[in-house]
């Protein structure tokens, strides 16, 4: 393992079809300036495997994850808090974990995860809907991969 390899804090998986996505995510790419503290992956690639997380694909597609060095699932605004501390600009997340607007900036993101597809014009794909064809209920905001099999609230 390479010295660059070592040093990653977090692996985003995003979606690389979504305009807004990707947008970020070439923010954080030059915000990292090379140094490898975040890695992505691109769920929407089609030699993605989402078996590897130990979720399913229309789990992915439904929000942001994250997945930390330990193994450690994380999801939603939790995901952009520590990319942002990763690249050195955590400051502007930081009050995103303050105590009530950490509880209003979790549901600002839910909102937008459930709209973005129609918002960014895919609107006929699948997750469109918001259920991405995956009846499990959502995961808590971090879960170790590999954990057993079935997602549940945390």
């Amino acid at each position: 393992m390479s010295r660059k390899e070592g040093q990653w804090r977090i692996r985003v998986l995003y979606d690389g079809q979504c305009p807004l996505c990707s947008r970020e995510i070439r923010f954080l790419e030059r915000r990292d300036r090379g140094r490898g503290r975040i890695q992505f992956e691109d769920i929407a690639d089609p030699e993605f495997d989402p078996g590897q997380y130990g979720v399913e694909a229309g789990e992915l597609m439904a929000r942001i994850h994250g997945v930390l060095p330990g193994g450690e699932l994380i999801e939603g605004m939790e995901v952009f808090r520590r990319a942002y501390s990763a690249v050195g600009i955590g400051w502007l997340m930081a009050p995103t974990r303050l105590p009530g607007l950490r509880n209003l900036a979790d549901r600002a993101y839910r909102i937008f995860a459930r709209n973005r597809l129609r918002w960014t014009g895919r609107a006929s794909e699948p997750c469109a809907d918001g259920q991405c064809g995956n009846s499990a209920p959502s995961i808590s905001a971090s879960r170790a991969v590999g954990e057993a099999g079935s997602a549940t609230e945390g």
